[in-house]
């Protein structure tokens, strides 16, 4: 088959397109034809390398899939050859007590297609069954492949950790990147009052289609004082990190007292200042949340069959281009997801 590789870690230069071997399923698995993969900062991560982490070589990246199955393992008996299907990104143990719990995501085996295990940069991927999710029949291929990372994720964060309640402000970060334009659209479902921010005016215009209220511009302006002004001087009830290092601080200043702060990535950095006065003193709560079980993806499901939460498709570009579109993803040109497309894929 043809697949993206990296036989070192590195930067875009790193990949190739070429051939490879098929990969093989065992009982429980499944193979899927991809037709379509939207990409994730943590294909960047992983190419790049992260340290302490051994990612096998020569390596598939690519942890979104949609596509159809070619073949099901004896064991797989929900899935069968032709069925259009989505793919849940996380991959547990499933007979831990934490995953026997509906806690998949806390499994001590927990990864993610792409991630240590070759993924969706290929004409075909080898998934666990137990991960297949039909397609809805309203979403193209595309759309299909840019939600489950981040719709995953996103629901995890804001109903899961953050409890998003009715009526409450939420503060979004990054509404051009993958999870913050799914995470206004959760939060608004919930019935929240969204802010958010972005680093020019025609990604914040985008932000206001998805169903964000208020808009700013954190390149012009200073954006924790203008998420006080927008509530009266109180703070937000949630802010929804994921950019880390460059807005940590500002979010612990914009919270109100009693908020909560939900983090799931650090995409500006890891180590991030805190001025633990602003904790204690304002009794902010800090919740920690990584991917989601599949109880949360299939939660949010029935409202992207309803078209309440909808995939954001900035472009799509061919699988041998996974280069170019690596470099658009690390110069933030985007708008939600970039998308590889496999020749065989009928938009």
């Amino acid at each position: 088959m043809k697949a993206v590789i990296f036989n070192q870690h590195g930067g875009p230069e790193v990949l190739q397109f070429t051939e490879v071997p098929d990969p093989k399923i065992n009982a429980t698995e499944v193979l899927i034809e991809v037709r379509a993969c939207a990409m994730n900062r943590l294909d960047v991560w992983t190419r790049n390398g992260l340290p302490g982490i051994k990612i096998p070589l020569p390596h598939i990246l690519g942890c979104d899939v949609a596509g159809v199955v070619r073949e099901a393992g004896e064991l797989v008996t929900w899935a069968k050859p032709g069925d259009e299907v989505m793919i849940h990104p996380g991959v547990s143990c499933g007979h831990c007590a934490e995953c026997l719990a509906g806690h998949d995501n806390m499994c001590d085996d927990y990864d993610i297609i792409g991630y240590r295990r070759d993924g969706g940069y290929a004409e075909l991927v080898a998934v666990p069954g137990v991960n297949v999710i039909p397609k809805p029949k309203n979403l193209g291929w595309p759309e299909a492949a840019a939600l489950p990372l981040v719709t995953l994720t996103a629901w995890h964060m804001l109903v899961a950790r953050a409890n998003v309640q009715p009526g409450e402000d939420v503060l979004v970060h990054a509404a051009g990147s993958g999870v913050g334009s799914i995470g206004i659209q959760i939060a608004k479902l919930h019935g929240a009052r969204v802010i958010t921010t972005a680093s020019s005016d025609e990604k914040l215009a985008k932000a206001r289609e998805l169903g964000a209220d208020e808009t700013i511009n954190y390149t012009r302006e200073d954006w924790p004082k203008e998420v006080k002004r927008l509530t009266n001087g109180r703070g937000v009830d949630v802010v929804f990190e994921h950019t880390g290092a460059a807005t940590w601080p500002g979010s612990i200043l914009s919270s109100k007292k009693g908020g909560r702060l939900v983090t799931c990535g650090a995409t500006s950095g890891f180590e991030a200042r805190t001025d633990l006065r602003h904790v204690f003193y304002r009794h902010l709560t800090i919740l920690g949340s990584m991917m989601g079980s599949k109880a949360d993806l299939l939660a949010a499901m029935k409202f992207i069959e309803s078209g309440d939460i909808r995939a954001v498709v900035d472009r799509t570009l061919p699988l041998q281009n996974a280069r170019t579109a690596h470099e658009l993803m690390e110069d933030r040109a985007q708008f939600g997801k970039l998308v590889l497309t496999v020749s065989e894929a009928r938009e």
